[in-house]
């Protein structure tokens, strides 16, 4: 009797589309690919990544009720994700508090419609382009794919399990509650019912976690707080949760949030339009993953560099040519591929993978791993 497949959920951190994709932002995605393709031989995977779940968080909403404020009726759809990039970058700058009744239609629309600012919508275009041209999966970036739960139900949901505290009934906030485990309460939405990123991530995973036997979390290691709580929350629905961090990639040494800007030059447009449209795309892909994965690894050591990137490219052609009379194999034989680089979970560790690739003297890559993961 065949064995009934584990069924993984993963639900890597979401960037806002509100500035351009950077080398930190295209690691993390990269390694959810391809954890996500290298997985799916082994298990039932669904890639949870919905910016309609996310689009509730102040600094989206924030950032088009500033456009609106300022911009007038601009036509976002001319300009370029660094152009947007800009105008955040302004927004976050001008630091002016907003009220809830500032950002209260765009939310309501948010919920009652699926409504994405113009802006948005253009950056979330541009980014589909970049993922069919670095064969990314396509999780439903212009999708709209809102939350389970609603943010009053999940509140009451988590007050119920002993793990919220809610106190806007005498003006103060809403609190994540996991002091239990050892863990410090956590603001997740202010006394005016705004919601941060952990309430929007809490709506989305809360009614998910039942249905899967494993849940992995990847995310920015800066977020580590906040995913040891959502961690422990939602182990609290029976499934096994993983947390994967990753560490950001450095420009010239430094570490910045993409508000502060300083990624001009290091935008993942950038970096395609210095590979050009000649490079072959199934060494543009391979290559990518070689150097954002096999190269940078987990953490955030080394800054990015252009001529480590055109060296992962000159390894994936050479790979790729040694790998075009490989045969074909089974998929029985493929899952016994990924099977020495799980660990002691369900998922497929991206970075012990990748790496199996290189070495001094690696054998010719099984084609089918290549096309079924990296291509």
């Amino acid at each position: 009797m065949t064995a009934t497949p584990a069924k993984v959920l993963l639900a890597p951190v979401t960037v806002t589309p509100s500035k351009p994709l950077t080398p930190s932002h295209l690691k993390g995605l990269l390694w959810a690919d391809v954890m996500f393709r290298a997985t799916a031989p082994l298990a039932e995977v669904t890639y949870r990544y919905s910016h309609t779940t996310y689009h509730m968080t102040e600094q989206t909403l924030g950032f088009w009720e500033f456009l609106d404020r300022t911009q007038g009726d601009t036509d976002y759809a001319s300009l370029s994700e660094e152009e947007i990039g800009e105008l955040y970058v302004r927004y976050r700058a001008e630091g002016t508090p907003l009220t809830a009744a500032d950002v209260r239609p765009y939310a309501e629309a948010v919920e009652r419609t699926g409504y994405v600012h113009p802006a948005g919508a253009r950056v979330l275009q541009l980014w589909a382009g970049h993922y069919a041209r670095l064969g990314m999966r396509d999780p439903g970036l212009e999708a709209h794919q809102p939350p389970g739960l609603g943010l009053q139900e999940a509140i009451e949901e988590l007050v119920a399990a002993g793990l919220g505290l809610d106190q806007r009934d005498v003006g103060g906030p809403v609190y994540l509650d996991a002091t239990r485990f050892g863990l410090p309460l956590r603001q997740i939405v202010t006394p005016d019912g705004r919601p941060n990123y952990l309430a929007c991530a809490l709506r989305e995973l809360l009614p998910l976690a039942p249905d899967y036997d494993e849940i992995v979390l990847l995310y920015d290691r800066e977020l580590d707080p906040d995913y040891q709580l959502l961690e422990r929350v939602l182990s609290t629905r029976g499934a096994t949760v993983h947390r994967v961090p990753l560490g950001r990639v450095p420009i010239e040494g430094k570490i910045t949030s993409a508000r502060q800007g300083g990624w001009q030059g290091y935008t993942v447009d950038a970096i395609l339009r210095s590979v050009g449209d000649a490079c072959d795309p199934e060494v543009l892909r391979l290559g990518v993953r070689l150097y954002f994965i096999a190269t940078l690894g987990p953490g955030q050591q080394q800054s990015f560099r252009y001529d480590l990137l055109r060296k992962s490219l000159d390894r994936a052609e050479q790979l790729l040519g040694r790998s075009r009379n490989t045969p074909e194999q089974d998929p029985v034989a493929l899952a016994s591929r990924m099977e020495p680089h799980r660990r002691r979970h369900t998922h497929v560790d991206p970075y012990r993978l990748t790496s199996s690739l290189l070495g001094r003297r690696p054998a010719a890559p099984d084609r089918a791993l290549l096309s079924t993961v990296f291509l």
